[in-house]
């Protein structure tokens, strides 16, 4: 919070994006940086960061808005600058009466770090945790069920992933497939404008390069030029290398990818319970439009 007090520490009114800009050219932080996203791929985790430190502040009476998307030092402000502690964090901010947050409950199993994150990414690295544990439960799940019931849940995420014009359709390219290593055939849109080979394999072990040589030798034979390659383990690193160097293109879909496109595209999942994440309406209160 520190660099936003200092950015703005000359008394000018400045706009968001200047604030931005002068922050990231002072920390050096570089393009991938900048544009690292959210795991949800709503917001930037810079400009996240950034709103969620400018509240702070203006509770604490630091910095206040003059207008819409402007930021302004107070003399409040001026005199933390006068001498500067060497970080500005919550704790800091609690020694302000005008602070209004000093008195937040803990919330269990909250640290000390996650004040040093906002609410979206304590919010969001909670779920993505839900959704790893939710994922390994259903990789368990897949080693266990049968062979038929695997191919089943294949055809199922497929057509899910808009894979196969219709569910019909994917069934009877599945129920007859060829043999030399394929185990289905689907069409890569409703149109059938190309065709998707595919193999499934439930397996525990790794799947090598021999494996998946074996799987493009058969696509070869029926003249396929774009396959799947599904299963319940892990490929070796000869195998992903292997598919980079073909002509063919082949996509490689381990255990925990596949659990996480069944999470995706709600296959052999059900919503427990879920919440909305609301944010201000600032077009609501644009008295100029009124």
């Amino acid at each position: 919070m520190l660099p936003i007090l200092e950015s703005i520490g000359d008394g000018q009114d400045r706009s968001n994006q200047e604030v931005a800009s002068i922050i990231a050219k002072k920390l050096a932080l570089t393009d991938q940086e900048l544009q690292q996203m959210l795991p949800s791929g709503n917001q930037k985790v810079f400009i996240n960061r950034l709103a969620w430190a400018k509240a702070h502040l203006k509770k604490a009476k630091l910095v206040e808005s003059p207008a819409r998307g402007m930021l302004q030092i107070t003399p409040k402000g001026k005199d933390v600058l006068a001498s500067p502690p060497s970080k500005i964090n919550l704790q800091f901010l609690r020694g302000f009466p005008s602070y209004d947050w000093h008195a937040k409950p803990k919330v269990p199993h909250e640290t000390n770090n996650d004040e040093e994150r906002t609410p979206e990414e304590v919010l969001e690295d909670s779920f993505q945790a839900l959704n790893e544990k939710l994922a390994e439960e259903l990789l368990e799940r897949l080693k266990a069920c049968s062979p038929a019931f695997f191919e089943k849940l294949v055809v199922d995420l497929l057509v899910a992933m808009g894979y196969g014009g219709s569910h019909a359709d994917v069934v009877q390219a599945v129920g007859h497939a060829g043999d030399g290593g394929v185990d289905g055939i689907i069409k890569e849109d409703a149109l059938g404008l190309d065709a998707v080979y595919i193999q499934a394999k439930r397996w525990e072990r790794t799947v090598g390069r021999p494996e998946v040589q074996a799987f493009a030798g058969s696509m070869e034979g029926v003249r396929g030029k774009k396959g799947v390659m599904l299963t319940t383990a892990t490929f070796s690193k000869e195998a992903e290398e292997y598919v980079t160097r073909i002509e063919r293109k082949i996509v490689l879909v381990d255990g925990p990818k596949l659990a996480h496109l069944m999470i995706k595209h709600n296959i052999g999942v059900t919503t427990a319970r879920s919440y909305d994440v609301k944010k201000l309406d600032l077009d609501y209160f644009d008295e100029e439009d009124a």
